[in-house]
């Protein structure tokens, strides 16, 4: 690359990819609408056929950019370009988790004391449900859902969130081998990251299994029931994205990728992960102990 073009913005090259994402996504959202409209046995194969070209795409994409990069067409522009899309992206999943922190505030702070009669003088636990009671956790009125149990802070959501502490500790640690061009070091704290990563998937999943047969504690267990899963579910799904975000950084490494002085695909993984255990700090708070 001469000395003109680094100075230069890079453009890539006319890619087809947009046109095979769009084209992934407009298959699955018809698929999925035909699946919950329809009792043909073959109408979530639509669905399946667009993830399929979804994933497509992002493999051929991703694989794109990654040989861009390795071949150094990228200059410092294009490193600051990559870096406020990453900003701006998990700035968008702080929104996205903000609206559930909210709903969970708001139901739990105003509308089920509201209900309860608290601050009004209105009686609305006698005149909309008589004998509603406004208590945290709330399982709806009339018990409709059942008695349900919640789950103790202090068993695997405690266990949980030491992981993910210690997933953030082993994840900067790469981090810093990488900057210093130990790649052994690099790999191996990788890779203690995504079995962290990966034991937390494995005790969420027994968690809801516990919740669901020991505990009562369901989807449908009004809106306590509503919150818990929607966040944590959330939530785990980001974790299971972030562990196969670091599992391929690992599989890079292990190729030769990623330079000390230059590996924003690096960086940009580990800020989600960082992203991600902050988030569930705040659900351990705010849905398991408070």
């Amino acid at each position: 690359m001469s000395e003109t073009s680094k100075d230069q913005y890079y453009v890539p090259h006319l890619a087809k990819w947009p046109i095979v994402g769009t084209v992934g996504m407009t298959v699955t959202f018809v698929g999925a609408t035909l699946a919950m409209n329809s009792q043909t046995s073959t109408t979530p194969w639509v669905m399946y056929a667009g993830i399929a070209i979804i994933l497509t795409m992002f493999f051929g994409w991703f694989s794109e950019v990654i040989k861009e990069s390795e071949d150094n067409l990228y200059n410092k522009q294009v490193d600051g370009s990559f870096r406020m899309g990453m900003i701006w992206f998990i700035f968008s999943e702080v929104m996205f988790f903000a609206a559930f922190f909210g709903a969970l505030f708001y139901a739990r702070t105003l509308s089920i004391p509201w209900l309860g009669g608290e601050g009004t003088g209105l009686a609305t636990n006698e005149v909309l449900w008589n004998g509603f009671e406004g208590v945290w956790p709330s399982n709806g009125p009339g018990e409709l859902n059942g008695r349900f149990e919640i789950i103790d802070p202090y068993h695997l959501p405690l266990v949980n969130t030491l992981l993910l502490i210690a997933s953030s500790v082993t994840i900067t640690i790469a981090h810093h081998a990488l900057r210093a061009g130990n790649r052994s070091q690099t790999i191996f704290w990788l890779i203690a990251t995504v079995i962290l990563g990966a034991v937390f998937i494995f005790f969420q999943a027994e968690e809801y299994v516990l919740a669901y047969q020991e505990f009562n504690l369901k989807l449908s267990s009004g809106i306590y029931g509503s919150t818990f899963f929607m966040l944590t579910g959330f939530h785990g799904v980001h974790v299971t994205l972030g562990a196969i975000m670091i599992s391929i950084i690992t599989i890079r490494v292990i190729k030769g990728h990623f330079k000390p002085e230059s590996h924003f695909g690096f960086e940009a993984v580990a800020w989600y992960w960082h992203f991600v255990d902050v988030v569930w700090l705040g659900l351990f708070i705010f849905v398991y102990i408070l």
